[in-house]
């Protein structure tokens, strides 16, 4: 009884991980088949998953005036309490769109934690985990991230690991 019962769990374990494996296919041939999805990968951290779902959040990138609009947009900014003499500013809002707020945090962890090569986001993303710990630092490079990413897409570069990738 306990050797049926075995068979049928390893059984439908193959058929789940076939399954994820063919849906895994898709997203790649999605990702490669876009050049704007492409051209976001180039960022360290960015896979094709974390492209299109911030490819699918944004839409149409001439929406937004300014590239840091794309981070409120995502719900990666600060909650502020104004009433009077108090003035609070707490968690990120977590408005918008969850799945790209996600994956960008998992992309900016990627890059502060499993990224060898050093970039200068990197590098800010560093400094700012010194101050305020490192889960601090992954939202606030996850918001870059934001910004980086649509004003790659604006302007139809590539991302640039030097000195001037972080200037958003």
């Amino acid at each position: 009884m306990l050797t049926a019962r075995k068979l049928l769990v390893t059984k439908l374990r193959d058929i789940h991980l076939a399954e994820r494996e063919g849906l895994h296919r898709l997203v790649l041939t999605a990702a490669r088949q876009d050049e704007t999805c492409r051209r976001l990968m180039t960022v360290p951290g960015v896979g094709p998953v974390t492209a299109l779902t911030f490819r699918s959040a944004v839409d149409d990138p001439a929406r937004f005036d300014r590239s840091r609009a794309v981070g409120a947009h995502v719900g990666l900014t600060p909650r502020r309490y104004q009433s009077g003499q108090t003035d609070r500013i707490g968690h990120i809002s977590k408005q918008g769109d969850g799945l790209a707020r996600q994956a960008l945090y998992e992309a900016a962890n990627v890059l502060l934690t499993r990224t060898s090569k050093w970039s200068s986001l990197k590098a800010w993303g560093m400094n700012v985990a010194k101050r305020a710990g490192m889960r601090g630092a992954k939202v606030a490079v996850a918001r870059k991230l934001a910004v980086v990413l649509h004003r790659m897409w604006c302007d139809g570069t590539e991302f640039r690991w030097g000195k001037d990738a972080v200037a958003a």
